[in-house]
Parts: structure tokens; sequence; C-alpha cells
């Protein structure tokens, strides 16, 4: 006999188990199906929070190594990384949050039931134990939010110790002394960030014309610039055409926007060319779910073509482009898939309002449309654009790179897009994100009063930038 519940949920990432959360907030019995033996999904045990972990280490080793600037004696010791200190705390961090996620499962009164799920008829989910024993469960509604994995691509093939993946990278026990990374993707660039800084010899390998090619044009410009000050080799336009392993290191070949080829070894590989969704075994298309490219379908509200089944996060696609892998939207489309379920009056998510955070250093936050994106759209636009290094506290924080920029429309003075590299740009992006989600207009943001000395200045100042009438340049 199947134990009743009113919502399933399968896969307790950022995702579901926020959606888990909220739906038993609002008294709704519900349970989670997870067959990792941790809460917290990807994003927790082996995305941000990991990898931010190994990132707060790099800044840790970036100001050891400057202590000369900081009047810091350390004698004649060169600042170097142990990495074996360096995953001892990574892993307290993340145990502690995954101790947090089953805390917050057991005062919400959520049933975690471990093993691996799989959709039956008649609004059943079938879970099997590792020892193999199988369990039914039916709800009233059903969500899948089973996550993404890391993929390689077309002729690459992971060995998992030189041809590697993100998975692998949070725990090498060793400094490699090359790395070549394919993709200059968030995953890609906050890597090269961690291991040049670490002391590897980095090169990115990147198959568009840009680094960070989703970001503004002049992000991409400025990342480039800050790399190559950082020693961080970067091959864009190129694509790889071959990766061997010989005699323990990795040869690779790849060819360039005009056809030349070469070759490069290096001692480990990663390929952070993107995220694959995680439908294998779910029973999705003997089901009838409608898919594309092996993601779910849904509409505006997450509904499936299957009546009482629903996804979110890195899973689904909308069919309207490509769908944001990122943990906070998933987080924000479940609580809203949520309160549709239990009755609530919800509306769709406005998706050029996800901000946006990569923590490569320089950092950077955006949200909105991008300068080339709003002209595509038929806007005629207007730019602001304040640089860090003038700022008494990017000076005094001895960060002086990157900018702000804001892009707005000139008719109604409607902020459209806000873009930044720099310092603290990931944590000055909400002030962006308020801005847009109330339709600021720069006018209103320019009589905003931002605090002095602070790095949210450059805001303020790139406002008045996009009115002509920047203060301090």
């Amino acid at each position: 006999m199947a134990h009743e519940y009113d919502v399933v949920v399968i896969g307790a990432g950022t995702g579901g188990y926020v959606a888990a959360i909220r739906a038993s907030q609002l008294g709704l019995k519900t349970a989670v199906v997870e067959r990792q033996p941790v809460l917290g999904g990807t994003c927790l045990n082996w995305g941000c929070i990991p990898t931010k972990a190994l990132l707060e280490h790099a800044h840790a080793l970036k100001i050891a190594q400057d202590a000369k600037v900081w009047g810091i004696v350390l004698g004649d010791v060169k600042p170097s990384i142990d990495m074996a200190q360096v995953h001892a705390r990574r892993t307290r961090v993340v145990t502690g949050l995954t101790k947090g996620v089953e805390f917050l499962f057991k005062k919400n009164k959520i049933d975690w039931i471990k093993g691996t799920a799989r959709l039956g008829k008649g609004a059943q989910v079938h879970v099997t134990s590792s020892e193999g024993e199988v369990t039914a469960l039916r709800a009233k509604e059903i969500i899948v939010a089973t996550g993404s994995y890391a993929r390689s691509v077309p002729g690459i093939e992971l060995d998992h110790t030189h041809i590697i993946t993100s998975d692998d990278a949070i725990a090498l026990p060793e400094v490699p002394g090359s790395l070549a990374i394919m993709g200059s993707g968030a995953v890609g660039v906050e890597f090269a960030s961690i291991y040049r800084r670490f002391g590897s010899a980095v090169t990115i390998i990147e198959l568009l014309p840009r680094l960070v090619p989703n970001e503004d044009e002049a992000v991409s410009a400025e990342l480039a610039k800050a790399f190559k000050k950082r020693g961080i080799a970067a091959r864009t336009g190129t694509k790889v055409t071959s990766a061997v392993v010989k005699d323990g290191s990795v040869v690779i070949e790849m060819a360039g926007a005009d056809g030349k080829v070469e070759s490069i070894t290096v001692d480990k590989l990663l390929v952070a060319t993107g995220r694959g969704p995680v439908t294998d075994g779910l029973g999705a298309e003997d089901l009838g779910l409608e898919m594309e490219r092996g993601y779910i379908k849904v509409d505006p509200l997450f509904r499936t073509n299957v009546p009482s089944i629903s996804a979110v996060g890195d899973v689904i696609t909308m069919g309207t482009g490509v769908h944001p892998q990122l943990a906070h939207l998933s987080s924000a489309e479940g609580i809203l898939l949520a309160e549709r379920i239990a009755g609530l009056d919800v509306k769709p998510i406005n998706y050029d309002q996800v901000p946006g955070c990569t923590y490569c250093d320089p950092e950077i936050g955006s949200i909105g449309l991008t300068e080339q994106e709003a002209v595509a759209r038929g806007y005629d636009v207007r730019v602001g654009q304040f640089p860090f290094g003038v700022l008494g506290r990017a000076k005094i924080a001895n960060e002086p790179e990157g900018f702000v920029k804001i892009v707005a429309e000139k008719k109604y003075d409607e902020l459209l897009g806000v873009h930044m590299i720099g310092p603290r740009a990931t944590e000055l992006v909400a002030e962006a994100g308020v801005a847009l989600r109330l339709e600021c207009t720069v006018e209103e943001l320019i009589r905003t009063i931002h605090a002095h000395p602070t790095m949210s200045e450059a805001v303020g100042e790139a406002a008045h930038a996009a009115h002509g009438a920047a203060i301090h340049m």
C-alpha cells in the first residue's frame, strides 16, 4: 500500500528542499526523496558552497602574499597553501550547512525518504533504497527537482583523475602544476581564480570570442585584462579538438578561429562546458512527460503536460531559450510552486530580473539586460559607467579594479540592467535587484543617498554618469 502525501518532492537540492519547506509551512503533508546520503544537493555539497569556500581561502592567501602592503610581518616565510587544511575547513562548512537542512526537515515535519525515485502511474513515486527495497508513495502533487550534473563534450573522455569536472576540482589533494580549463562561464573562471592564486599555471580555453560570454561585453573585456595581469592565459575563439592522457599528463589539441592548430600539455584538464539535466532512470518518458534535450518542459508556473506533476530548477526548460541554472533561482521557483500548489495567488517569475553572481577575482555581479540585449530589443539606450578605483573604500581595500555599468532607456529613464565587476560585486548586485523589481528610474537611483566611504558609491556614481553628471570622474 502506498504512503499518502499532499506533496512528494524528488530531489533535495536548493529547489527541492526549499519547495518542501514552503509546502510544509502552508500545511501540506510533504516528503522528499533523495538518493544521496546528505541533503542540500549539488549547490551545497559539490557546487556553490565548497567552491566559494576555496575562493575564500584564495582570498586569504592573496592578503598574506601582500603582507607588506598591509604592514603584516611574516618574517622570511613565503605564504603558501595547505590543501589538507583547506579541505578540512571546506568539509566543516559543508557539513554544518547540510546538518542545518536536516534540522529544518525535522522542524517542518518533512519526511526524508532515502533512495532513488521513479515516477509511476496514478500519481505514484516508487523509491528504491540502497538495499533494493521498493517503497510506493502517492501524492496529490509531485515536484521533480532532480537538478543537473557536470557533463563533458563529445570526444573528451572524463577519467576524473587527469580530465576532471568541477566535482573533482573541489577536492584535488594537491595543487596541479598546470591546469587547463575548457569553458569560461562562472565555473571555469572561478576555478581559474582559485588555482592560479594557489600556484597553478592556468590556461582557459573558450570556444566563443570572449570570456564570460553571457555577461555585458565591457565586463568580459575587464575580466580579460584582470586575468592577463594575474598570469592566466586565455585562448578565446578556440576549440579543443582532442584531449588525451599520456604519461600522467593531458595532451590537448586545439584550433583557433584562424584555423591554426596548436598543442599544450598540462597536469589536469577541467571540463567546465556546462551541466546536463538529471532525468535518467526517472521514468519521465514512460509517463509521457514532454521533454526537450533531456530537460522537462514546463509552463511559467512549472506545470508539466502531465496533471499533478510539476518541476523546478536545473532540470527544466520553458522552451524559450536557456533556463538559468542558478541555486537562488531554483529556490525562488520552489517557493512559488509550493504556494501555487497550496492555492495561493502567484505570478510568474520575471527572468530578466534574476541576478547572476560569479565569484572569480575580480567578482562579477549582473542583473537585467546587457547593453547589447537592450539594443537588440529595440530600446533607445543610455549607459553610465563608474570605476571602483576612484573610490576611497576601494583604495583602502587595495581592490581598485573594475566598474559599475548602468543600462537604461532614454524615454522613461527606466533602469534596464546593472553590470559590475570588481570588489564586493556579488553583494552590491542586490541593490540593483531591488531597483529593477521596483521599476526604478535612473533619477531615483541618483537621489538615493549612498553611504561614504563604501563600494556601493560606485552604483550611485554610475547612475549620475548615465545622466552625464558623474561627480568624481
